[in-house]
């Protein structure tokens, strides 16, 4: 396949030559082109997290940290525990199932980071409120301290946005919103009245920065996670408290298996296929986030990349491009097809 930056600089010197540009023009379009080219496709991260990945803080600096990590039992949740756990972290997982938990505090194990004493399994389904203090009780008997609270716990959403019920906004606000917004607010008070400079890690996703299509609630779920916690870092300033959004594009996880759709008894019909970054690659930049205390992070392949660059920095234009693009473009970048919105019958 032919570099579409070879193409650029082809045509650049053909319309030079033809005297439709002159020169000065067409050297500083192909420079922009070439720091697009060069700089910014190879990146699967945010510019200030790849700096901090290579000159930064590395995850072993988190070695002998209180990490607490809700949705521990799989997807990004359970490779940061393992990325986590060979940095030398103490770690408590919690989800709700026991059986997974117990896997991936082995695998933990099994990286040599960690001893048995310094991987706890607290299980924790999230929208059962009361099991919020007990859960919390129980990492600070086992550890004694608490530094990181991971939020990571969550369910993802595919359907059409006039066609979802409202049952199904409630209960995945339920899930997403308010049970870490709960579960927060004890930790909170716990890291203010102790005078411990706590830290909050949040994963958002890309629907948390800009619209995605056929995920209506989810991505409210996600801009209300953005609101409540850039209130908190706000209103707590010089408190030291820490926040990070996590900001992931596709990431190949079981998100298939507990995913909303439309309706509350309906299933997705077919599985994600098309290009998605692993689990682990996506944990180890979400380490260096925490080790660096990075206030925001956007973690993805391209072009989902490049996108959220140019609806960050160019929301116009960037919405008027996307009216031009087919619905069907953008849901392949997504999930690798343009059906996944259709529920299983």
């Amino acid at each position: 396949m032919v570099d579409w930056f070879l193409v650029a600089c082809v045509l650049g010197g053909a319309m030079t030559l033809a005297g439709c540009v002159t020169l000065g023009v067409c050297v500083c379009i192909l420079l922009f082109l070439a720091f697009i080219r060069f700089a910014i496709v190879p990146l699967d991260c945010d510019a200030v997290l790849k700096f901090h990945e290579v000159f930064g803080k590395q995850p072993e600096s988190l070695k002998g940290k209180v990490v607490w990590i809700t949705g521990a039992s799989s997807g990004i949740g359970a490779a940061l525990a393992v990325r986590l756990a060979r940095a030398g972290a103490r770690l408590a997982l919690s989800a709700r199932s026991v059986e997974k938990l117990n896997s991936v505090r082995q695998q933990c194990l099994g990286t040599g980071g960690v001893t048995e004493e310094q991987v706890v399994v607290v299980p924790l389904d999230l929208v059962q409120y009361d099991q919020h203090q007990a859960a919390f009780n129980t990492v600070l008997h086992h550890f004694g301290e608490l530094d990181v609270l991971v939020n990571n716990a969550g369910r993802s959403q595919r359907g059409r946005w006039e066609e979802i019920h409202l049952d199904v906004d409630k209960e995945l606000f339920e899930v997403d919103v308010f049970s870490t917004i709960a579960l927060s607010r004890l930790v909170c008070r716990y890291f203010l009245e102790q005078g411990r400079c706590g830290h909050f890690a949040i994963t958002s996703s890309v629907a948390g920065k800009f619209g995605v299509p056929m995920s209506g609630s989810y991505t409210a779920a996600k801009h209300a996670l953005h609101g409540y916690f850039e209130c908190l870092r706000t209103e707590k300033i010089g408190r030291g408290l820490a926040i990070s959004m996590v900001c992931p594009g596709p990431v190949v996880s079981g998100l298939d298996e507990a995913c909303f759709t439309d309706q509350l008894e309906k299933k997705l019909s077919e599985k994600r296929t098309g290009k998605m970054m692993s689990a682990e690659r996506c944990a180890e930049l979400f380490a260096v986030a925490l080790a660096n205390h990075l206030p925001e992070t956007w973690i993805a392949v391209q072009p989902v990349l490049i996108i959220m660059y140019c609806s960050q920095y160019m929301p116009g234009l960037t919405k008027s491009v996307m009216q031009l693009l087919p619905l069907s473009f953008i849901l392949k970048l997504r999930d690798g097809r343009a059906d996944l919105n259709q529920p299983a019958k």
